[in-house]
């Protein structure tokens, strides 16, 4: 869920110029800050450079009236040679995270490398929100967080316009999520061609015929169909047969 000030017809152009900004100059800056909580001592320094990548994440405004949004978030990541544990860190600014987005996505990132057979001793994240005034309230990031994670310590890359909504259970599954058919039309409006959810959808709920829905229901699951081409899913079923099972 997003907190802001701004009514939605101005928010979508604002989005649009403020990322533009944020993609270019702010970039540099977040991944020097980055840089310098991932190697605090010398013994700690990474192994590579910093990676990088900008992630969609779909959510809905709140108030009585919720609309559905896609926000990019910075995401970073750097291995350490040392093995002292997880370092998630939430970069200060332009936006912030609440409480329970961090602890959800701290725990979805444990739980999604267990998953994957991975271990995070290694790891450094880094995540910002770049949008001014925005509050990003929720759990349902975690999942396309934490596999975009799994996929950079692979030395892998999400295609473009591919999103999950979801959480991360401790026992390897994707967890409910809420506002499904108000995220994927945000998803269809911004241009996101494949979009992944729970097995769990709400009846007679029908996707638009220009985005590809997939239904996972293991964290494997998710990051197969997550990294697929577009007309591919990890578990073999056409458009067609998804919708037909909701």
């Amino acid at each position: 869920m997003i907190h802001t000030k701004h009514r939605q017809p101005q928010y979508h152009r604002w989005r649009r110029l403020t990322f533009r900004a944020y993609s270019r100059a702010g970039c540099l800056a977040l991944l020097l800050s980055f840089a310098y909580f991932s190697v605090s001592t010398e013994s700690a320094q990474a192994q590579d450079g910093p990676r990088e990548a900008y992630i969609p994440i779909l959510c809905v405004t709140a108030g009585d009236k919720p609309t559905g949004m896609v926000v990019y978030l910075l995401l970073l990541f750097a291995d350490r040679d040392d093995t002292d544990g997880l370092n998630v860190h939430f970069l200060s600014g332009p936006g912030r995270f609440s409480d329970k987005s961090k602890i959800a996505t701290r725990q979805a990132i444990t739980d999604a490398a267990h998953a994957m057979g991975l271990s995070t001793d290694t790891w450094n994240v880094g995540i910002s929100m770049p949008y001014p005034g925005l509050l990003l309230d929720g759990d349902s990031l975690s999942a396309m967080v934490s596999l975009t994670v799994v996929a950079m310590a692979r030395g892998e890359t999400v295609p473009p316009r591919h999103v999950i909504s979801g959480t991360v259970t401790s026992d390897g599954h994707i967890g409910p999520v809420s506002h499904v058919g108000l995220k994927v039309a945000a998803a269809n409006q911004a241009g996101l061609l494949t979009i992944i959810l729970p097995p769990t959808t709400p009846n007679g709920w029908h996707p638009p015929a220009s985005v590809q829905v997939s239904r996972v229901s293991t964290v494997r699951q998710a990051y197969q169909a997550l990294m697929a081409p577009r007309h591919l899913f990890a578990d073999g079923h056409s458009r067609k047969s998804d919708a037909d099972q909701s």
